[in-house]
């Protein structure tokens, strides 16, 4: 068990086991599922049920292959806001949660405020969603980009 399986003491080896085959395979049938975990399928499904209710699986939904979609250039992008009260931090993080190319959005300590995940089409496209989207989200003082070459590693949370 590596220590990303660790963090919930809450969670048992069935479940930990039951997270992992879901999330590899969110449509698993509760036969196969219960069969690959070693459970009957009513204490599976209770299980499952059980985990959704908690919050610990939040749903479902179909992984798309973005490069297949012709959105393959990646850039990760520090931000610093001239502002960073609670409410000027609320208004940046409701405006940046509207950018569909904003993949990921992490408030950071350190030298900069956020570091944003952004996918494009292509770096023309990148530079207009900069230019016309990131740095008139609001309290944006400055911003510094870094365009990813390759993903060299892209997971699940349980692997």
């Amino acid at each position: 068990m590596n220590k990303k399986t660790e963090l919930s003491s809450d969670l048992d080896a069935i479940d930990l086991k039951i997270l992992q085959a879901v999330g590899a395979d969110a449509r698993i049938s509760i036969t196969s599922l219960s069969r690959e975990v070693g459970l009957s399928q009513t204490p599976c499904t209770a299980r499952l049920k059980r985990l959704e209710k908690e919050g610990i699986i939040l749903g479902y939904r179909a992984l798309l292959d973005p490069v297949k979609m012709g959105l393959d250039h990646i850039s990760f992008v520090e931000v610093k806001l001239s502002d960073t009260r609670a409410q000027k931090l609320a208004e940046f993080n409701e405006a940046v949660c509207k950018l569909a190319e904003v993949e990921q959005c992490h408030m950071i300590a350190g030298g900069y405020d956020y570091l944003l995940k952004v996918r494009t089409k292509d770096m023309k496209s990148y530079r207009k969603v900069m230019g016309e989207k990131i740095s008139s989200l609001p309290h944006v003082q400055q911003t510094s980009t870094y365009v990813s070459m390759e993903a060299v590693k892209e997971d699940a949370i349980l692997d």
